[in-house]
């Protein structure tokens, strides 16, 4: 799914002539961290708020051109890919570009958010299983087999965290057996980092390790 269909322009694009004071103003009426600014109707970058507090009232946005932040999308790109760009630039708001350069509107974090709640990753029930493995080693055919041949179904997948060359994979699977699918990772190497009541595994463990303590302190 393309932004084209998500795109706002309910907020004018500000020009350089603008004075700090007016912005100022501007920003107490809305919620956005960020607002377009263009010159002859040339998309130049955003102007932030936290920027704006700090400059002087009576100068315009032009004296300070060069605290403007170049980030936009296009409006080809895919929604997802406007998340990376609002988590990059610490932002709320994204404008979006034509293929020529020229501004058309905005994206709304708050709405690419909704549309990511809407995915299987979130909406559809399942069970949520974090793994691990080194960075080099796993694949992510290999993940998908080993779900797969579990009479199981991948809905979503994600690398959450990569620390000293060690990648932890988030999964999203379709209802079903979890602990023949726990076991499988665990024989392809992985290891299993949430917990799981299916895991019959884990359970033995702590089984084994109570009657261990139990027999010590006799």
């Amino acid at each position: 799914m393309s932004l084209k269909e998500h795109i706002l322009n309910d907020v004018e694009i500000l020009s350089l002539s603008e004075k700090i004071g007016d912005v100022q103003k501007l920003f107490n009426q809305l919620t956005y961290t960020h607002l377009p600014v263009a010159e002859n109707g040339v998309y130049l970058g955003c102007i932030s708020e936290n920027d704006v507090r700090c400059f002087e009232n009576e100068k315009t946005l032009n004296d300070y051109r060069y605290s403007l932040e170049g980030f936009y999308v296009r409006e080809s790109n895919y929604w997802l890919d406007s998340l990376e760009a609002f988590a990059q630039n610490n932002s709320n708001i994204l404008p979006v570009l034509n293929e020529t350069n020229i501004y058309i509107g905005y994206v709304e974090l708050n709405e690419m958010i909704s549309l990511f709640k809407e995915t299987p990753f979130l909406h559809e029930p399942g069970n949520i299983l974090v793994i691990e493995k080194s960075f080099k080693d796993y694949t992510l055919g290999e993940v998908s087999q080993i779900v797969e041949s579990n009479n199981a179904h991948l809905l979503g997948v994600f690398i959450s965290r990569i620390e000293n060359e060690m990648a932890q994979i988030t999964l999203k699977i379709s209802p079903s057996g979890m602990n023949e699918i726990i076991q499988s990772f665990r024989r392809y190497g992985y290891l299993i980092i949430s917990e799981h009541q299916e895991d019959n595994f884990s359970k033995n463990l702590k089984d084994r390790s109570q009657y261990l303590d139990k027999y010590l302190n006799i």
